[in-house]
Parts: structure tokens; C-alpha cells; sequence
């Protein structure tokens, strides 16, 4: 019986090393859309096959897709902020090559990876769902929208594709956001938080975020757009479970927003 070839978009970064693993522990055969200066370890490890090229290239997407039954496009580009060019580039042009080239390719199923803050900023007390009104407050948020109509719109024509909505990341192979912010800072004894830790986060375990894109080859429905998320916590109460478990004073040093964002 022939291995079932995924094609893998965004395989170097924090998502990418946790889901190399899992895809390869379920049987598929793995290759990976990579940049040239990348580092590829972790892929050559669990077998991938490896084409250079960027998702910008439209060209390189299509090589890459070509032979492929599956297709998870995880790349894209965040930050905190940036450029809105640099951000459509890679999360609007980006899908929309790689969803092209999953169209004429005849690719079975498409996995395609946005994110949670597509809900902007709900008002207090909304509860966030699927079918909560996208309101982006900032240009990646923005870029992610249009990425996902990209691929609600390719679903209209027939492509069979999911959307997952994963929350903020954290886990191992990431030293930003979430992970720098609860573990990393405090660890180096940088005991501070934001706004008195009200503030809400939505946190997803990296590695549960790859099963979870496994499992939705198979068993997700095309069409359907899913939000992966753990208990929705406070900073506040970030804080006092990484504090109680790594041993740190639970205070924390209260910081304005914007001498935070000045300092940042």
C-alpha cells in the first residue's frame, strides 16, 4: 500500500517541529515546503523529503504540491507588528498560491492553519466561537481574515479544506510570545505583567495544536472552520500556575500598556 504524501508549509517554525513528529508517528509520508537557509533537522530526522522555496513563490508551491494527496499550510508570518505589505505577502498571497496549486493539483484535502485572534477584541464577557464576526484589529489579524476568505473561497469552487483557529502557542521549539512572556522572562527574573495580569489569553499546547491537524485529515469536515484553544485564563493566572510550579514568587511587578509597548 503506498504512502500517503503530505505536503507541509511553514515545517521550520514552532508549529512545523511538533507536527513533523506527529505526521511521521501517523504513517505519512512527509515533504516540506523550506527556505534555503532553514534549519531542517528536525524534517531529515523523521524522513521528509525537502523542496526549497518560499510560499511567495508561486512556482515553487506548485513543484511542491505536485504528487501530494494532503496539504497543511501552516506558514505565515506574525508579529506583533509590521508592515501590512510583508504580512499579505506571506498570509494572503501565500494561501492563495498554495491553495491554487492544491486546486489544479487535485489535492484531496487542505489544512490550512489561521488563528484565534481573527476575533480582534471581543468585548468583555463575549464568549468567542466559530461563528463569532471576524473584527482584526491590526494588520496581521487583517491578513489572516483574508487568508481564510481565500480559502472559503476555494471551498465554494470544491477544494475540500478545513480551517483551524489554534490560540496563542505555547510549548516547546517557540521562544516568543506566550513562551517568552510566562516562561522565559520570568525565569530570568523578569517578574512583570501587564494591565494587572486582567487581561485574557487563549492558550494552545503546540504539540496537542499537531494532533490536532493530524486528526483533521481524516476526520474533519470539509468546509467547517475550528478553534483549538485550552481554557481561556487571565495573565494573572498564568502567572500563578508558572510561578507555583517552577518555584517563582507569585508577584508580579504591574506594568502600564503603554510603557510596555515602549520598552518593546
Amino acid at each position: 500500500m503506498p504512502v500517503e504524501r503530505v505536503l507541509v508549509t511553514g515545517g521550520t517554525g514552532f508549529l512545523g517541529h511538533s507536527l513533523a513528529g506527529a505526521l511521521s508517528e501517523a504513517g505519512y509520508g512527509l515533504r516540506a515546503l523550506v527556505r534555503e537557509k532553514s534549519d531542517t533537522q528536525h524534517l531529515l530526522a523523521v524522513g521528509a523529503e525537502l523542496m526549497v522555496g518560499d510560499v511567495r513563490d508561486a512556482g515553487a508551491v506548485e513543484r511542491a504540491v505536485e504528487g501530494c494527496r494532503y496539504v497543511v499550510h501552516a506558514a505565515g508570518l506574525f508579529r506583533f507588528w509590521g508592515q501590512t505589505r510583508e504580512f499579505e505577502e506571506t498570509n494572503v498571497t501565500g494561501t492563495a498560491n498554495v491553495v491554487a496549486a492544491a486546486q489544479r493539483q487535485g489535492v484531496e484535502r487542505l489544512v490550512h492553519v489561521s488563528t484565534a485572534a481573527v476575533a480582534g477584541a471581543p468585548a468583555p464577557g463575549e464568549i468567542i466561537d466559530e461563528n463569532t464576526p471576524s473584527r482584526p484589529a491590526d494588520a496581521y489579524q487583517r491578513s489572516k481574515v483574508e487568508g481564510e476568505n481565500v480559502v472559503r473561497g476555494a471551498q465554494a469552487s470544491g477544494l475540500q479544506a478545513i480551517i483551524l483557529r489554534p490560540g496563542a502557542f505555547y510549548g516547546p521549539w517557540g521562544r516568543y510570545a506566550f513562551n517568552r512572556l510566562f516562561f522565559e522572562d520570568p525565569l530570568k527574573g523578569l517578574l512583570i505583567q501587564v494591565h494587572w495580569g486582567r487581561r485574557l489569553t487563549f492558550p494552545a499546547f503546540v504539540p496537542d495544536v499537531a494532533r490536532t491537524i493530524v486528526a483533521a485529515l481524516v476526520k474533519g469536515r470539509p468546509g467547517e472552520t475550528y478553534t483549538l484553544a485550552g481554557e481561556s485564563l487571565t495573565h494573572r493566572q498564568v502567572n500563578q500556575i508558572v510561578s507555583r510550579l517552577a518555584g517563582l514568587p507569585s508577584w508580579r511587578l504591574n506594568v502600564p500598556t503603554g510603557l510596555m509597548l515602549a520598552l518593546a
